[in-house]
């Protein structure tokens, strides 16, 4: 099963799930703030994407800013990234649309239209 992480008040999700929706894609909605994934789960869907792992982060985000990720992240582990992004579903990036065979990070229409 295809399942779909968002933030419902976010307006980029709603498109992206919107589309979805037009697609006739089945998905399994997860709320990214109240049920954010885990440590295995990212390095899983990191690892199959085959993106940088920073492209899992939500650098807009207010969270991302106030922890100043920006100046961190370079120094730090991918293990421990892997764990500040599972300690708090915000500092992800969203939507997440993970397929049997993609994972789809933000929302960009032409990407949802090739599935």
């Amino acid at each position: 099963m295809n399942l779909f992480m968002w933030y419902p008040k976010c307006s980029t999700c709603k498109k992206a799930y919107q589309k979805i929706k037009e697609l006739g894609i089945e998905v399994t909605l997860r709320d990214i703030k109240e049920n954010n994934p885990n440590v295995e789960e990212l390095k899983s869907w990191w690892q199959k994407s085959n993106l940088e792992l920073k492209k899992f982060f939500n650098t807009s985000g207010l969270l991302y800013k106030e922890l100043n990720l920006k100046e961190k992240l370079p120094t730090m582990s991918e293990e421990d990234q892997l764990m500040l992004l599972a300690s708090n579903g915000m500092l992800v990036k969203r939507p997440i649309l993970i397929t049997k065979d993609k994972i789809i990070i933000g929302y960009k229409e032409k990407e949802y239209e090739l599935l």
